[in-house]
């Protein structure tokens, strides 16, 4: 039987090429959707599935991960727009009945340091440090992120080796500093929903505010000897409840 990791790339990959199967992972009967403006119980996904490959859609699973009963992966889409993606995923009996995303739009330009915001490291090591990374990451974002003590960033930031690829930053422990110091009043972390991790790979999902935005953070680090090596983030802003076709909430 194929692994958790290789139904999901494989349900991924049928919304390019409208394969019916690739939605027999899913358990629509008890499938819960968390992307605010997807309807739920309206269209099977075959049918979805179907409709959508006529636009001649294009997905790249570029990085996949399993933690327990949740997978997550991290996805280049062009659906009319080019996005980026976290796409995480919950089984239950052996079957997908929950999902959550976090889209952004994808730059055509590289950042200040070369890098797209899907270039890099893309397999786990050190699985024996699982639980310990996650714990390192929910310490990060609360002191660093939700508490804004930068005087504890060398704590938790390699000073040699640190890959930024935010769109809007670039490499390094002393440009994150500077970053996060002039985002200071516009960027707010206020509650951690979610931390999912697979070795050196953790991927945390927090709820803030964005220059007044109510918004929707989903930062993947990996981790090296006890440091943050590398970051790439989608920031997605949560539509009003007004406009909500589900009811599930995007958390």
């Amino acid at each position: 039987m194929a692994s958790k990791k290789e139904q999901i790339s494989t349900f991924l990959k049928g919304i390019e090429t409208g394969d019916p199967q690739a939605v027999a992972i899913v358990n629509e009967s008890q499938y819960i959707q968390h992307n605010p403006l997807t309807r739920t119980g309206t269209e099977g996904l075959a049918e979805l599935f179907k409709r959508l490959s006529k636009t001649n859609p294009k997905v790249e699973i570029v990085r996949v991960f399993e933690d327990g009963d949740f997978v997550f992966a991290h996805t280049d889409y062009d659906f009319n727009v080019v996005e980026v993606g976290f796409e995480v995923f919950r089984f239950e009996n052996e079957r997908v009945v929950e999902h959550w995303d976090n889209l952004q739009l994808k730059p055509d330009h590289a950042n200040l340091s070369g890098h797209s915001m899907l270039d890099g490291t893309t397999d786990a090591e050190d699985l024996e440090k699982t639980e310990e990374n996650r714990a390192f990451i929910r310490s990060y974002t609360e002191d660093v992120l939700r508490d804004k003590r930068l005087d504890k960033l060398d704590h938790y930031v390699s000073a040699e080796s640190y890959t930024e690829h935010n769109p809007k930053r670039a490499d390094g422990r002393t440009a994150l500093r500077e970053a996060l110091q002039g985002n200071q009043k516009q960027t707010n972390y206020n509650t951690i929903h979610r931390l999912l991790a697979e070795g050196s790979f953790v991927l945390c999902v927090s709820e803030g505010s964005l220059e007044g935005d109510h918004v929707s953070f989903y930062d993947l680090y990996r981790i090296n000897e006890g440091k943050i090596v590398e970051h790439w983030d989608t920031i997605d802003e949560v539509p009003p409840k007004s406009q909500w076709l589900n009811n599930n909430g995007k958390f």
